[in-house]
């Protein structure tokens, strides 16, 4: 009973950030974004009748207890969904800087609820696969779709309403997303830590959310009309809105680098000079920023000569879940 299965990562243009249920992973809003096709997730899963645990391999080396029993903790779910009690040898390949803000979570958590099914010999349609890969890290729900994905956040409390959905195929509307690389040490505030002390007490959460349903709406509306400056206007409102709220929690904390607001900058000058750019942020250093093909050697060649920078790496939108 063995599968591989491979999971790109996303980047969210309306953001996900906080939840309702921290055991199911359901969000306090809707949010939206691109499945990225150069980073991704290899994962290979095996079944094995008499192994006594589970035991994880990532990137070929043993992982360590915390990462064991993450991963443990996770087959579970799928043990109990699929009616089985099967332990597993799991062999991961991350190609995702982890914990620098690029949800490297994301591509391992679909690659990994995708290839377990699959090795159990279990057909799943997408809505299924999605609220599975959920329950590990949330925006994995939407890296089960390639291009434009919505992960609907639902109402009811047990989670079955709350899955992505794909909007947009990635091959019908090509966009740039340059990757900026300013620190690849892993964040000292993980994004789950992060959220739950910003809904738990940040005063300017609230604000947020009452602005999320209309800027998914909006790049709803941008992406069925292709209108590029629509979109990229609304993405990069909503991820400084986002990152506003770590200001307003208790302590505060910013996920911010002196780095990120030179590239910041540098991106506001370029659309000064006639240049549409958006940048974009998850919960880390790195900047995302969105632009179009016949723009994105000007943006590579002015993000890169910045002193700070590491590393840029250009992405278009990519593929859902494919087995391997």
């Amino acid at each position: 009973m063995k599968a591989t299965a491979k999971a790109h990562t996303n980047i969210a243009l309306i953001k996900y950030w906080g939840k309702r249920n921290e055991q199911l992973f359901l969000p306090t809003n809707s949010s939206l974004s691109i499945t990225l096709d150069r980073f991704y997730t290899t994962t290979t899963v095996e079944f094995v009748e008499g192994e006594q645990k589970d035991v994880f391999y990532l990137n070929g080396e043993l992982a360590n207890e915390n990462e064991q029993m993450k991963i443990t903790n996770y087959l579970n779910l799928i043990r109990d969904f699929a009616r089985v009690n099967y332990h597993a040898i799991i062999h991961s390949n991350n190609e995702v800087p982890t914990s620098a803000g690029f949800a490297s979570s994301a591509s391992g958590y679909a690659a990994l609820a995708a290839a377990s099914v699959k090795a159990l010999g279990i057909e799943t349609d997408g809505k299924t696969l999605s609220q599975l890969a959920r329950r590990g890290s949330g925006s994995a729900c939407r890296s089960i779709y390639g291009g434009f994905v919505e992960w609907q956040m639902g109402e009811k409390e047990d989670g079955s309403d709350s899955y992505a959905v794909p909007i947009l195929n990635e091959k019908d509307w090509d966009l740039s997303i340059i990757s900026v690389m300013l620190e690849t040490k892993p964040k000292k505030i993980l994004s789950r830590e992060g959220m739950k002390r910003t809904v738990e007490t940040s005063v300017f959460y609230d604000g947020w959310l009452r602005t999320v349903p209309n800027d998914l709406a909006m790049a709803k509306e941008a992406i069925a009309k292709r209108d590029f400056e629509q979109l990229g206007t609304i993405l990069e409102s909503n991820a400084l809105k986002m990152h506003a709220t770590t200001l307003g929690a208790n302590p505060p904390f910013l996920y911010w680098h002196s780095g990120t607001l030179v590239v910041m900058e540098a991106v506001q000058e370029l659309r000064e000079e006639g240049i549409l750019a958006f940048f974009t942020i998850d919960a880390g250093p790195n900047v995302k920023v969105i632009t179009l093909p016949q723009d994105e050697k000007k943006v590579v060649s002015r993000l890169s000569q910045l002193p700070e920078v590491q590393h840029v790496s250009i992405c278009h939108p990519g593929p859902g879940v494919t087995y391997l």
